[in-house]
């Protein structure tokens, strides 16, 4: 069987190390466009912030091997870099493109194809936007050039346009370094996409409380420098920078599949089935290129995350060696770390189940992450969004000093399994005072809940 896997990051190759293991006979080619290969891009942030002391290690595995062609063709997978693919003959089972460093034209059959071409970061189109020191971190040279800039005292001022994931892990970075660190959102908080707005206040209140300036509801209309970007203008003010980091999303990478009359769905990525199949059933898609489905809502969402990206990989791979293994989805699962504080959200928030139409409630509870008495005891808020009538719940928001992600995570596993707050409540979770209270916080939530639910509290809904 000639399997042929187009991009060479996370889905990519992980579909190849899958197929590698169930079917040790398949041919299996990985075409890549960039020079790298299956490289962790999330870390950057924090090779910047000085926590990651080597770039190579984005390269490297768990063991210290080099993720390269050569690692790989160990494997007999071969992988071939610097090879973009052009187009995708359906009827002729044929992949066409050039070898970017050659100029070479070839052509590649396959019997299975796996399109896994990830996203574009968003680069608007604003005066100045191609000016020296405007990066976009979707590549580890942008990680390199910054940290060096900040190692040679060149990068005093930063600006991060875009208040989200990667925006907040890089405004940590720069303030952990020294650099004034400033943030410009065009929406009204942090995390936009993903927390409601008096948690979203709370985070920003002990981000601006730590140094990183937040400039909320301000548009970014174009950059000033001569060859280097030395200003960032707005809708408001001038704001110097010698660093600016575009952080405002990403696209799907579908015009390949476009062009080959593959199904893009509502969302704008790549239509697949839940065995992760295109409208093509010999055609797989996986990674950010590709749909997914909210567990909660049934709705289809671009939800492109190196997690996901992953599991794709594994689930394309089996099917490719002949089983029916289904993707079950996702809930859209963050977490984040501002400086001290963690963040963590599952679910849907309360804006997206007001949307959809559900009958919620809402609790909001804070207290210590362990017993007051335990050296480090930190308090922590949980936020649940629960539905009235089946009790389930539909989301959930944390943040605090204290430990978040665990219970992040336990609220991730009861949404995949359906579970109701009193669910949360039977959970027997742990309780050892190093770690928890007795009634974890996560059961403390669905304590209220149930409280607002059968009337013990005033309830407050939608």
């Amino acid at each position: 069987m000639r399997v042929v896997i187009i991009g060479g990051v996370a889905a990519g190759m992980k579909t190849a190390a899958k197929v590698r293991r169930e079917d040790p006979d398949a041919q299996i080619t990985v075409l890549e466009k960039g020079s790298l290969i299956s490289y962790g891009a999330c870390g950057m942030p924090y090779y910047v912030g000085g926590l990651v002391a080597d770039i190579n290690n984005f390269m490297k595995t768990p063991s210290g091997h080099m993720r390269n062609p050569e690692f790989f063709k160990e494997k007999k997978i071969d992988v071939h870099t610097k090879m973009l693919v052009t187009a995708i003959d359906r009827t002729e089972k044929m992949v066409t493109g050039r070898n970017l460093a050659t100029n070479e034209e070839f052509t590649l059959p396959y019997d299975k194809l796996v399109i896994g071409t990830g996203a574009t970061p968003v680069r608007p189109p604003l005066d100045g936007v191609d000016l020296k020191g405007i990066h976009q971190f979707w590549h580890p040279d942008d990680a390199v050039a910054v940290r060096s800039g900040i190692d040679n005292g060149q990068i005093k001022n930063a600006v991060v346009i875009g208040a989200g994931l990667v925006g907040m892990e890089l405004a940590e970075a720069f303030v952990t370094r020294g650099v004034k660190t400033t943030v410009v959102e065009m929406q009204d908080r942090v995390f936009p996409a993903f927390l409601d707005p008096e948690v979203a206040a709370a985070v920003g209140k002990y981000a601006a409380k730590k140094g990183i300036e937040l400039l909320l509801g301000e548009k970014v209309e174009r950059f000033n420098g001569d060859e280097m970007v030395r200003e960032v203008v707005t809708n408001k003010r001038v704001v110097p920078a010698e660093a600016v980091v575009l952080a405002i999303g990403v696209r799907p990478n579908v015009e390949l599949a476009k062009a080959a009359g593959l199904t893009i769905g509502p969302t704008g990525a790549i239509a697949v089935n839940e065995y992760l199949q295109t409208s093509d059933p010999d055609i797989y898609a996986g990674g950010d290129c590709a749909e997914n489905t909210n567990i909660i809502s049934g709705k289809k969402v671009f939800a492109p995350m190196g997690s996901t990206a992953n599991k794709h990989g594994r689930v394309i791979g089996e099917n490719i060696a002949g089983k029916r293994v289904k993707f079950g989805g996702v809930l859209n699962t963050v977490g984040v770390r501002v400086l001290d504080l963690h963040v963590g959200k599952t679910g849907l928030t309360e804006r997206e189940a007001g949307e959809l139409g559900f009958d919620y409630i809402t609790v909001v509870v804070t207290n210590p992450d362990k017993p007051h008495y335990m050296p480090g005891s930190q308090r922590i808020t949980v936020k649940l969004i629960v539905e009235a009538a089946t009790r389930k719940v539909l989301g959930a928001q944390l943040f605090g000093q204290g430990e978040v992600v665990k219970r992040i995570d336990v609220l991730a596993a009861a949404l995949t399994m359906g579970a109701t707050i009193d669910d949360l409540f039977d959970m027997d979770l742990v309780y050892a005072p190093p770690y928890s209270s007795p009634i974890d916080n996560v059961a403390v939530a669905a304590n209220a809940a149930m409280n607002k639910l059968d009337e013990l509290a005033r309830r407050q809904g939608s």
